[in-house]
C-alpha cells in the first residue's frame, strides 16, 4: 500500500518526523514497496509491508538523527 502523500503516512511516522523526513520516508517506502513485491526478493518471512517500513526508516536515519530532546534533526 504505497502512500500518495505525507498525510497518508502512519501516525507513528507523522507525529515524530519533521516534514522533510516524512517525505524521505514516503518516497523510500514507495520505492521499496515496488522493489520487494516478489517474495524471492525479500529475506526470511517478512511481508512486503514490513520490508518497506524497514527500508523507509533506514532512509530517514541516513539523513536524520534523534537528538537528546527526543526529536529528529538533520545530520550535519
Amino acid at each position: 500500500m504505497p502512500y500518495s502523500s505525507n498525510k497518508d503516512l502512519p501516525d507513528s511516522v507523522r507525529h515524530v518526523l519533521p516534514a522533510h523526513a516524512q517525505t524521505i520516508y514516503q518516497k523510500a517506502f514507495n520505492s521499496a514497496w515496488d522493489q520487494y513485491k516478489d517474495k524471492d526478493e525479500r529475506r526470511g518471512d517478512e511481508s512486503r509491508e514490513e520490508v518497506a517500513h524497514k527500508v523507509a526508516w533506514a532512509a530517514v536515519k541516513n539523513e536524520y538523527a534523534k537528538g537528546d530532546d527526543d526529536k529528529w534533526h538533520p545530520k550535519k
